[in-house]
């Protein structure tokens, strides 16, 4: 084959590849955001009730499956999503505060199991209870600044973080006795404004989050509840068995020593956080290459060349140490016995394992480690999720595990932009905004822009040492033979 070499460079960050200039492969952007210190004032923090009877009494309390008590999931999700200033905004229209609120209160009567608080019973198990005076949290804000001030709105920027409400002193993952919605709104001297939410990820899943947005949004738009469809808790649909009986080693959970340089080289450096905007095209040009023998899906491929890149610019060793890379796998479709009923919006995810040596990432095939992914993602079945209920009952893991591992979390899948439309049009941006303090973890998004085209958005965290040779390897410019990446 042609030796492949880099075709440009520019301004903008694009690098690619060309085969002696006889064909255009795809492109992969690097994506650049402003650093910026966000000025704020809070004017007012207050609670939102639902706006009607709910079928909770104080003193009640609601049952959390295991796969919503799991440990990874006793976290708050931060988003944040940016509105420009509406052309017919006028002052005879309710403010947006007004409207946002509203709306949320008609929503929490059929979602009211958001109006109540996280507390730990026998064994530390979880479960939701209620008492007076709970309700989620709003936080009004404003800043002198517009939107224009804050650099490329469709790319996470962690100098977004005061748009995102956060108590003082607040510990990390607490999740206990906090409200289970916090809600920002800071309006900005332009008119536009940002709405910043930390859901309790104990409470619903992505696909989950998403059906309580599209009800939040459309009954904003409509000026009436609609929650279609109608909200299910029912997660006694996951009770374990008595007794457990766990049928895989669940390697996802296991607590492994660290003896590689992984881990010490992102925590003891600060990371930077780095996205990439990568085209429809080269998605579908490294699935190609990563599949000679099995079909695979796009994420097989993307995950398994990201893990492979990550793994090469951080330079790991020993090149014998085994590595792990997680992602989470929607078990909606799996489940028939019985089948999940519409409208339920707990977790319904199980965490699939990829396991490799740094020395076969590093001198491998792509193919050989977008099979590898490709396994583990099969590998989730019905059993493997009762399994996995079963192995939180019997083991009740208490802290997450970072040891040799990176993981991938796909937000394409959600409908973050077209379930946010609250009345003023697609957001500008939706989505995370700081991946360094859990530098282990990158986030594939969605593309902001209506005719996206596939297009998505990788996000990252990196030494500061190690982010050329990353770019190098994620656009593929280390090739000497395409087949052999």
């Amino acid at each position: 084959m042609s030796k492949l070499k880099l075709s440009s460079t520019n301004a903008t960050g694009w690098c690619g590849i060309s085969q002696h200039s006889l064909m255009d492969l795809p492109w992969v952007q690097e994506l650049h955001f402003t650093h910026l210190k966000i000025a704020i004032a809070i004017d007012r923090m207050f609670p939102v009730m639902p706006s009607g009877p709910i079928p909770a009494q104080p003193g009640d309390t609601l049952y959390l499956s295991n796969l919503d008590d799991m440990i990874g999931a006793r976290v708050f999700t931060p988003t944040i999503y940016f509105y420009e200033p509406a052309a017919d905004m006028n002052s005879s229209q309710k403010p947006v505060l007004k409207i946002l609120c509203d709306s949320l209160a008609e929503v929490l009567v059929p979602y009211y199991p958001l109006s109540g608080r996280l507390r730990e019973t026998k064994n530390g198990k979880l479960e939701v209870f209620f008492g007076p005076n709970q309700g989620v949290l709003m936080v009004e804000a404003h800043s002198k600044m517009a939107l224009a001030d804050l650099g490329d709105l469709t790319v996470p920027n962690p100098g977004w973080e005061p748009l995102i409400f956060k108590f003082p002193d607040e510990e990390p993952y607490k999740v206990l006795d906090m409200p289970l919605v916090i809600a920002q709104v800071t309006l900005f001297s332009c008119g536009g404004f940002s709405l910043g939410l930390r859901l309790c990820h104990c409470i619903c899943d992505g696909l989950g989050a998403m059906q309580l947005f599209r009800a939040w949004a459309a009954t904003a738009k409509a000026g009436t509840i609609i929650a279609k469809p109608e909200p299910r808790w029912e997660r006694e649909i996951f009770l374990p068995r008595n007794p457990p009986l766990v049928k895989f080693p669940h390697v996802e959970f296991m607590r492994i020593e660290e003896g590689s340089s992984l881990t010490m080289t992102l925590w003891q450096t600060k990371p930077v956080q780095k996205c990439y905007r990568v085209s429809q095209e080269f998605q579908s040009h490294l699935k190609t290459l990563a599949q000679p023998d099995d079909v695979c899906t796009t994420f097989d491929a993307m995950a398994a060349h990201i893990w492979r890149s990550w793994v090469k610019a951080l330079d790991v060793r020993p090149l014998d140490y085994e590595l792990r890379l997680t992602f989470s796998v929607n078990a909606r479709q799996k489940l028939h016995n019985p089948p999940l009923k519409e409208g339920f919006y707990g977790n319904v995810v199980c965490v699939a394992c990829a396991t490799s040596t740094v020395s076969e990432l590093v001198n491998g095939q792509i193919s050989d480690t977008t099979r590898v992914v490709r396994e583990a993602r099969l590998n989730v079945s019905e059993e493997y999720l009762r399994s996995t209920v079963d192995y939180i009952e019997a083991v009740r893991p208490k802290r997450l595990e970072f040891g040799g591992k990176l993981t991938i979390t796909q937000w394409t899948r959600f409908s973050i932009y077209e379930s946010a439309d609250f009345g003023w049009g697609r957001p500008v941006y939706a989505g995370p905004i700081d991946l360094t303090p859990t530098p282990q973890v990158c986030v594939i998004l969605p593309e902001g822009k209506a005719d996206h085209h596939g297009t998505v958005v990788v996000c990252i965290c990196l030494p500061e040492a190690a982010i050329d040779k990353f770019t190098e390897y994620l656009c593929m410019m280390d090739s000497s033979n395409a087949s052999h990446i």
